[in-house]
């Protein structure tokens, strides 16, 4: 007999906001340690917010190349006392688990201010020993047999959804293109040069049908944002972004023989009712881009789209800033950079910018309502962890976005 999976009713996040979204700018290589970009992530937080290090009294950080240390020894190394802490190591999905958790940290008044941050460095060879030390099922199940780490897994998932939805190389072409030239605009992004279809299409083969441009850059660099109370904002005179909903999911369709869904088709329907909008309430649309595919995957499963309709879906939008769709509007990690753990936070920073007003050069004209998505923990055919959170702007006293529960 089949039991049916427990059902409860989510409590709203209508009391917490994200304030003081930063970026420490990446850099290809780094001689530093994954300690000297969390060190430096904090102190921008303090700055930004206008506090001292001591306010923070709730850390939760995301990290491949912190060991051996964990989220404890960063008490140490930078002289925070918290009474809450976490370490998320999941990857590209850690920046939604890390808002998730801090948020509910703060709610339950666990604690009063907390950083989320998501850092990593860039050796000369960190990323090949972080690709081989990845998981248990790599060691011992994948590179025996000579894979190519994630790029051969997502060619394997690719060539899948191409086989099955009529996607071609053009279409993914498409979303690389305009991530690209949204990156032109943002000052932290690595990528600087000017990225055409032809080029896209030319570049050299990884593991077909995965070519150069289909491939984020690995860097070192980090990303961070503080979780608070509302009234702790207002007291501190910060703009804070309302979390009107997240989801998370691991291990969603394990029956499926190669991934063509990730875990947002579980719950999308839950984030949306939770928000108070749907999927054409939205302003801005950030993301986890380790390969196109899984953002056009993405576009399907946080409902833009049926399942199989992405293709038509990226051919009748255009997705840079000033498109139809703005999409990734810093750049994203296929042109700015993959800095290993922040990634996973760099679509919520951008996010949280966008509905503050903040972001600048790459801001969407009138941003109040936007969703960033994670996704992470790549196996052979498949990553296990997704999630997602949709975000609404608000300046101290302000109007809210997104209704009852916003």
């Amino acid at each position: 007999m089949t039991r049916p999976e427990p059902k409860a009713t989510r409590a709203s996040y209508e009391d917490v906001v994200l304030v003081a979204p930063v970026t420490v700018p990446y850099v290809r290589y780094s001689i530093e340690s994954a300690h000297w970009w969390i060190g430096r992530a904090l102190q921008a937080l303090t700055r930004e917010a206008g506090i001292a290090p001591s306010a923070i009294d709730g850390l939760c950080l995301a990290s491949f190349s912190v060991g051996p240390d964990t989220a404890i020894g960063i008490t140490q190394h930078f002289g925070l006392c918290v009474r809450w802490l976490d370490h998320v190591a999941m990857g590209g999905v850690s920046g939604i688990i890390s808002l998730r958790r801090a948020a509910r940290a703060v709610q339950a008044r666990d604690a009063d201010i907390v950083a989320c941050v998501g850092a990593d460095t860039n050796h000369p060879d960190s990323f090949r020993r972080t690709l081989a030390n990845f998981s248990r099922f790599a060691q011992d199940a994948v590179y025996p047999y000579g894979s190519g780490g994630a790029n051969a897994s997502f060619a394997l998932i690719a060539r899948h959804y191409m086989d099955k939805f009529g996607a071609t190389r053009e279409d993914f072409g498409k979303i690389a293109v305009a991530q690209r030239n949204n990156a032109l605009r943002n000052p932290n992004a690595l990528m600087k040069t000017p990225l055409s279809l032809d080029d896209y299409m030319n570049a050299r083969p990884i593991s077909d049908p995965i070519h150069l441009f289909d491939c984020v850059m690995p860097c070192a660099g980090a990303e961070a944002f503080l979780v608070m109370r509302r009234e702790t904002a207002a007291a501190l005179g910060l703009a804070g972004a309302r979390i009107l909903a997240t989801i998370e999911r691991h291990n969603a369709f394990a029956d499926d023989a190669v991934q063509v869904r990730g875990g947002w088709a579980r719950d999308i329907d839950e984030l949306y009712a939770m928000a108070g909008v749907g999927p054409d309430g939205l302003d801005v649309v950030e993301t986890y881009d380790d390969y196109p595919v899984i953002v056009m995957m993405q576009f399907e499963d946080l409902g833009f789209c049926g399942k199989g309709e992405g293709p038509d879906f990226v051919r009748r939008h255009g997705f840079t800033i000033d498109g139809s769709f703005p999409h990734n509007t810093g750049g994203g990690q296929l042109s700015i950079g993959q800095a290993g753990a922040a990634g996973g936070h760099l679509g919520i920073v951008e996010a949280a910018r966008q509905v503050l007003g903040a972001a600048g050069p790459t801001q969407v004209a009138g941003a109040r309502v936007g969703l960033a998505s994670g996704f992470g923990m790549i196996n052979y055919d498949r990553g296990l962890s997704s999630g997602a959170v949709i975000l609404g702007g608000e300046n101290p006293g302000g109007e809210n976005p997104g209704g009852e529960n916003a």
